[in-house]
């Protein structure tokens, strides 16, 4: 029964109370804890083996969607906030500019990247 339930539901949906789709989350708008916007989220990563999302790439800077610089988030950063439509994040926009970030040519994605990046916002990373 609860099979023949799954298979009758609508493939295109976006969005439930608990879940949100990848394509739902790219191009989202991002926010200081002041609600300033600071720049969209142009992809997220996920852990291959677990299933759980790792990080946010922000997009930040650049003038007409172009130059942007691209700053991975940890994805415990990101907090939801229905009132602005975007997440919200306890980093400032200077705090930003000073994070680890990698360019389209570069070969960023290390473990030695990955640590330096949570080490930087001091959280805890998502492979411990």
């Amino acid at each position: 029964m609860a099979y023949e339930d799954i298979r009758n539901r609508d493939a295109n949906v976006k969005e439930t109370h608990d879940l949100i789709a990848s394509d739902k989350v790219e191009g989202t708008k991002v926010y200081d804890p002041n609600g300033e916007h600071i720049g969209s989220i142009e992809r997220i990563l996920v852990e291959k083996r677990s299933g759980k999302v790792s990080y946010a790439v922000l997009s930040f800077g650049g003038f007409l969607g172009m130059g942007h610089d691209h700053y991975p988030l940890p994805w415990s950063k990101l907090n939801y906030d229905e009132s602005l439509g975007g997440y919200r994040v306890d980093v400032t926009k200077d705090q930003l500019e000073g994070a680890p970030k990698y360019d389209n040519d570069d070969d960023f994605w290390t473990a030695e990247n990955g640590r330096r990046v949570y080490d930087y916002y001091g959280v805890t990373p998502y492979w411990i």
